[in-house]
């Protein structure tokens, strides 16, 4: 029976990898949990259990061969084989994801990208010829792409991503503000940007909060200090 994985150690794990990749490129041949856990701001107590769920990798006093725990990582995310993208919608956002040179080094190849609009048709984005969505029927089930990318709109998220299942796609990247409705046995990643950005507006007024809270203990200490002075 395969282990089930929490969702928190697999949203850490692509960090894992990005750290470890940036030591690599420093030429760090070895880290102690400690040392990692100091970089990624995550207890070494964390990175060991996270790292216990697929083997561990380290070495009591030796710590973790910086290479060795690189590529393994890089194969539990799968990333040792090469995942055939589309990007459906190529709009501004579809464009940004086409021109971001590094998918393809992580082994995500846009093979094509679609869209409606015929003043958009025949342009290249990235070294990849927008096709019409007229086509994408006939491309998905010739071509069998892994993912498919929706930057689309709200209202032809769920249409569309319907359609590519049914031609037997089944992992969805959502950059849409729609919850899809698919079967159990496909994949779904949704990226919420304006969710992200209220997300990042709740913590910028947190943390205003906090330091409005710590000034006024700091003035209410200061005052109380005086006071004690005033009557010694």
């Amino acid at each position: 029976m395969q282990k089930v994985i929490s969702t928190a150690v697999i949203r850490r794990l692509p960090r894992y990898y990005r750290y470890l990749g940036e030591l690599r490129q420093k030429e760090v041949v070895r880290i102690s949990s400690k040392e990692l856990s100091e970089r990624m701001n995550v207890t070494a107590s964390q990175i060991r259990q996270d790292l216990n769920n697929f083997g561990g990798f380290g070495q009591q006093g030796y710590g973790y061969n910086v290479e060795y725990l690189y590529t393994e990582i890089g194969k539990i995310l799968g990333l040792d084989q090469e995942h055939k993208v589309v990007i459906i919608g190529a709009g501004n956002l579809g464009q940004a994801i086409a021109n971001y040179s590094d998918f393809a080094r992580r082994g995500f190849a846009i093979k094509a990208i679609f869209d409606i609009k015929p003043e958009l048709i025949g342009k290249e984005v990235g070294g990849v010829k927008i096709r019409s969505v007229s086509e994408l029927k006939n491309y998905v089930l010739t071509e069998k792409p892994d993912i498919a990318a929706l930057t689309v709109t709200k209202e032809q998220a769920a249409k569309m991503a319907n359609d590519v299942v049914s031609w037997g796609i089944k992992a969805i990247w959502n950059f849409t503000p729609t919850e899809l409705r698919l079967p159990k046995d496909v994949v779904v990643e949704n990226v919420h940007l304006t969710e992200s950005l209220m997300r990042l507006s709740y913590n910028i007024r947190a943390a205003q909060e906090k330091r409005e809270n710590e000034m006024v203990q700091q003035i209410a200490a200061e005052a109380e200090r005086e006071s004690a002075a005033a009557e010694e």
